[in-house]
């Protein structure tokens, strides 16, 4: 049954995966991720009545930078809208325009050359100037204390260590990654400390790539019964944690929690049983074991089947290319990684010093 409120996916692109990019432009790689996804929709750029844009100035390597890539986006004298957090965070506000009764039509794009700038140091840049930048904080060392907070709640490293080959091995099926070789549990194991107790064998490599979504109301796919939605976006949720690296904010995951709570609130499930796939945000195998105990994942058969960030990881828009892998799953379209029947699926995205910020969306067959 369809609701004035339904929101709707009817397209959806994701850029192939490269180490560096050389090849094209930034613009040139968002006009072209997004007109796949105007094409896969069915619909014209024309079309749209609103834009939102997930990027960061920083990772960018310029500032405004939807001012120039606004208009690759399709943006050009639209309703454009940007947020800096992350792509899963685009989508987010891109539902919520739909939900608002406003808008009908949008594109939600979020994008990250990883090989372009040292993202490090933009993390470090970030770092308060009076106590934490002066300890050299940065990404690495707070996964590192975030890693730590996980193995005092007993996870292994040998735990950690067939996770991560377990999300090479699925990732090496999808042809929308990178397919790296899978490592040995021993190369895991033996490789250098990154941050005690984060191994760089436990990190997800970093890469280019950008993702796309068209996004309808329920108006617009009542008005035009020749666009075939692919799902229907059925919750959201989204928190975020104090700035402040104490033992309690590293330890409960509250802002994971809350997300998590607040997207199955709204979708009518009790929890991550009522899922067929779980395309889970975690660039260590350290977080993929936090979001199974701090989400009560009990049968991991659903974990992301697409191998979440150690199949492509652009940094800032991984959220979205998990959303983007949730659609193609429900739609039938995921292809050497498709699960069978699919008629419900999540996807997860964080940023931040220590995933202080989650999201998590939810989504359901388009006629259920």
């Amino acid at each position: 049954m369809t609701r004035s409120t339904d929101v709707y996916v009817l397209g959806v692109a994701v850029q192939p995966a490269r180490l560096r990019e050389d090849g094209l432009r930034l613009e040139e790689m968002v006009y072209q991720t997004c007109r796949a996804a105007l094409d896969d929709a069915g619909v014209t750029r024309a079309q749209l009545d609103n834009v939102v844009l997930g990027a960061s100035d920083e990772l960018d390597g310029r500032p405004i930078t939807n001012m120039l890539l606004t208009a690759p986006a399709g943006g050009f004298l639209k309703d454009e809208m940007r947020v800096t957090d992350s792509g899963a965070s685009a989508l987010c506000i891109g539902y919520a325009r739909m939900r608002s009764g406003e808008f009908d039509l949008g594109l939600v794009a979020s994008w990250c050359k990883s090989s372009k700038i040292d993202s490090e140091t933009v993390m470090g840049l970030r770092a308060d100037p009076f106590y934490y930048r002066p300890l050299g904080m940065g990404a690495r060392m707070a996964d590192g204390l975030l890693s730590q907070a996980i193995a005092l709640q007993g996870t292994s490293a040998a735990e950690v260590d067939e996770r991560v080959l377990n999300a090479f091995s699925r990732a090496q099926a999808n042809p929308r990654g990178l397919c790296h070789a899978v490592r040995s549990r021993q190369d895991i194991a033996s490789s250098a400390y990154v941050s005690t107790p984060l191994r760089e064998g436990h990190m997800a490599p970093q890469s280019d790539g950008s993702a796309a979504l068209v996004v309808a109301s329920a108006r617009f796919v009542a008005a035009h019964p020749g666009c075939k939605p692919l799902a229907r976006i059925t919750g959201a949720g989204w928190a975020s944690d104090s700035y402040t690296l104490d033992a309690r904010r590293l330890g409960d995951f509250r802002s994971a929690r809350t997300a998590w709570r607040n997207a199955l609130t709204m979708t009518g499930a009790t929890s991550a049983k009522d899922f067929d796939v779980l395309e889970l945000d975690s660039p260590t195998g350290w977080h993929e074991s936090a979001w199974v105990r701090a989400f009560g994942i009990k049968d991991e058969s659903a974990l992301s089947p697409s191998g979440g960030a150690f199949a492509q990881n652009p940094y800032f828009c991984n959220g979205l290319v998990n959303a983007a892998e949730a659609v193609l799953q429900i739609a039938g379209r995921a292809g050497p990684v498709q699960r069978p029947n699919v008629r419900r699926a999540l996807s997860h995205g964080c940023h931040g010093f220590a995933q202080q910020g989650n999201v998590v969306v939810t989504f359901d067959r388009a006629g259920s």
